[in-house]
């Protein structure tokens, strides 16, 4: 930000800080000056770096504090008389309509009637000039002035242009157009806020003025208007229209409410002096009801601590004085003060700020630096070793670790985007053809297959990809899923969403260019990803979860409806796995059939570390009988084995899943089903003819549970 020592050096007591104290102190309260200029007429001109939490400081009054607070002086803010309101009621000339407190928290209008543009003074051409500001009339110099003097950005329209005398803050239309001060035409969309009069917008808020509600040499009558708006939606409009103003610069890094009425009043008051006019009686003002001061309690024994050095609690009320912090003490301890933050100062929420102001303004060069600094090792945290874990799982299985962009194209994020979570853009012309934050890791995997089928990569067993990383969204409020409903854009997004996960992707076996596959390759294919998954779910959660496998409709058309999963560990969700769809797999390029889960790792890795279960070694031999049962083809093995366990047959250990058949054999619609049960007796060995009872029980059970027809036994 450019600065004008003559400008500065106005709310400086003493007055006449010389260029080399002014930039001295700026710089050692953490401002580097980027430039110096001696200008014609003897004043100087300082380029100020300004950090982006402190907006207060991108102005005069604010780097005056600044000056002051290092030098010693004073600060003294501008003195000014204000204009009479001759003029008649403002609720007879104008009307105000803001709706939208959350994106515009206050939004304020006066009006000034019978003015006369024209010329600026010599004074304010030369302040203006100094600053790299060219003058334009007198009305809009005052506007500009104010803006670099407070920091608080206004703007004047032309009242008698305005259709119904009315100002609104709303959305935008899509393809609303708005030409601006600069001549162009813009096209606006329904997220980019607006000031309107009652037929079309005339100001795109907080970012730059309209052409048709100018101040020019016929106007006589001015709105005008000093409000506060929501940085995000500023920025994300000026950005997407790359219109860089001082206006959106400051809004962008939050102008508080609070800081709005002392400004516009002296603002209002040099317009009177310098073009005449009337002031209409009474102020406009819709919006939140202005914000309490944050206070925060701050233990002198804290700020010693942090610094590392005594600092005594007169000199640290000295030092939050100067920077326009109240404090008091509180009760009669000396243990902690309160400290009451001015509204110019958003950036302080916390002791630690505080802190750091302490720091800042008493030198950090008073912080003693130690010859050596003690450190201490600490084992890796329990979700990094389990995640080391699982990589290794996956690697020794032949999987390939991956590391993809986190965006990805539209159609790809549509193809997985889920009910109730809609998709993170930015603008296209920042992200070209891939504006999506990724709503799933499968995507990306996809598109990295994609490159290695490209390139003829074609490793026994085909390609295993896998990945951890954060995938994004954003919830659906009311208004999105209105917006949803009817094929619009919403005003406003919802509220961010962001996991981290695991993705894991593996080729068919078989599978490939041109060759033909079948049920029973994409079976093996899902089998095999399942295995991986049940590997992984004992590394972290030890042998004894049980991890199901529950058929489900996919959420998204990514996968196939009939080949689709829910992952549960324990009682717990913690992904999915499935069959990419032959949709997916054609828009993406991909030649050969691929299967696909994802695993939520903040749910999996809070099984970690594995619980193990020690059992001492079998004194005895078991005895081993496989049964194969015609079932149903819905008949799952999860219900089998629910069946037996219930059961509590006598000296049954285990049972195992062995297989399962499908052919003419057995008929339509049903499946061969074989298992295979472990007996023993821990005080002896057993005789085959002793597990017969048992097994015929088996047999009974099953065909009264799930209908089950005995193949072979």
């Amino acid at each position: 930000m450019n600065i004008s020592l003559a400008w500065l050096n106005q709310y400086l007591q003493p007055t006449g800080v010389s260029a080399d104290d002014a930039q001295r102190a700026l710089i050692e309260a953490g401002f580097p000056i980027e430039s110096r200029e001696t200008l014609v007429n003897g004043d100087v001109k300082l380029d100020v770096e300004i950090t982006s939490n402190r907006g207060d400081c991108l102005s005069h009054i604010g780097l005056a504090r600044e000056v002051a607070a290092k030098t010693g002086r004073a600060l003294v803010l501008p003195v000014f008389d204000p204009p009479p309101t001759t003029g008649g009621l403002i609720a007879d000339a104008l009307i105000l309509e803001n709706p939208l407190h959350d994106v515009c928290p206050l939004f304020t209008a006066r009006v000034i009637q019978g003015l006369k543009v024209g010329p600026s003074p010599d004074w304010l051409v030369k302040a203006l000039e100094a600053v790299g500001q060219r003058s334009i009339n007198n009305v809009v110099d005052v506007t500009n002035f104010i803006t670099f003097d407070f920091g608080n950005p206004c703007h004047v329209f032309d009242l008698k242009k305005l259709a119904g005398a009315t100002l609104k803050v709303r959305w935008a239309k899509d393809n609303e157009p708005l030409i601006t001060l600069d001549g162009k035409k813009r096209v606006l969309r329904s997220d980019e806020l607006v000031v309107a009069d009652a037929e079309r917008a005339q100001s795109l808020a907080g970012v730059i003025g309209g052409q048709e509600s100018e101040v020019d040499a016929s106007t006589t009558d001015v709105v005008f208007e000093m409000a506060t708006w929501d940085p995000v939606t500023v920025r994300r409009a000026a950005r997407r229209l790359q219109v860089r103003t001082d206006a959106g610069h400051r809004f962008e890094r939050i102008v508080d409410a609070r800081t709005i009425e002392f400004a516009a009043r002296r603002a209002v008051a040099m317009i009177v002096k310098v073009a005449g006019g009337k002031l209409c009686e009474g102020v406009l003002s819709q919006g939140q009801p202005p914000a309490d001061a944050t206070d925060i309690r701050l233990r002198p024994a804290r700020v010693q601590a942090i610094m590392g050095t005594p600092v005594e609690m007169q000199e640290i009320a000295k030092h939050l004085r100067a920077v326009g912090v109240e404090v008091e003490p509180i009760g009669r301890t000396t243990d902690a003060i309160r400290c009451i933050v001015p509204a110019h100062r958003p950036d302080l929420t916390r002791e630690i700020d505080l802190i750091e102001e302490i720091a800042r303004l008493r030198g950090l060069e008073s912080i003693p630096t130690g010859e050596m600094l003690p450190v201490r090792v600490s084992p890796p945290q329990p979700s990094e070793v389990a995640m080391r874990e699982v990589g290794a799982i996956l690697i020794g299985q032949g999987f390939f670790e991956t590391v993809t962009f986190s965006f990805v194209g539209r159609k790809h994020a549509q193809m997985f985007k889920v009910a109730e979570i809609d998709l993170v853009e930015v603008d296209d012309e920042r992200r070209g053809e891939e504006p999506v934050l990724r709503p799933s890791i499968i995507p990306s995997l996809l598109v990295c297959r994609r490159a290695n089928q490209d390139a003829g990569a074609r490793p026994d067993g085909g390609v295993r990809l896998f990945e951890f990383a954060a995938t994004f969204g954003q919830t659906l409020n009311h208004e999105t899923k209105d917006a949803a409903a009817r094929n619009v854009k919403p005003s406003r997004p919802g509220v961010s969403v962001e996991h981290r996960h695991l993705g894991l992707l593996i080729d068919v076996p078989n599978a490939g260019p041109g060759s033909k596959v079948g049920l029973a390759e994409k079976q093996a294919g899902v089998r095999a990803l399942r295995g991986a998954i049940e590997s992984i779910c004992r590394a972290v959660a030890g042998p004894v979860m049980p991890l199901d496998v529950v058929a489900m409709e996919p959420p998204s058309q990514a996968f196939e409806p009939a080949a689709f999963a829910g992952l549960k560990l324990g009682s717990k969700f913690i992904g999915t796995l499935g069959l990419v769809s032959a949709a997916t797999l054609k828009e993406l390029g991909l030649e050969m059939p691929v299967v696909a889960a994802e695993l939520h790792l903040e749910s999996l890795l809070t099984f970690y570390p594995p619980r193990t279960h020690l059992t001492p070694l079998p004194a005895f031999p078991a005895i081993e009988r496989d049964l194969s049962l015609i079932v149903g083809e819905a008949v799952t093995w999860a219900t089998v084995a629910e069946a037996l366990s219930g059961a509590h047959v006598q000296r049954l250990e285990a049972t195992n899943f062995v297989g399962t058949y499908r052919g003419t054999q057995v008929g339509a619609g049903k499946k061969s089903m074989t298992l295979r049960m472990r007996f023993r007796d821990p005080s002896r060995t057993l005789r085959h003819e002793e597990v017969d009872p048992q097994v015929a029980s088996v047999v009974e059970l099953m065909k009264q549970r799930v209908g089950a027809e005995v193949r072979t036994v």
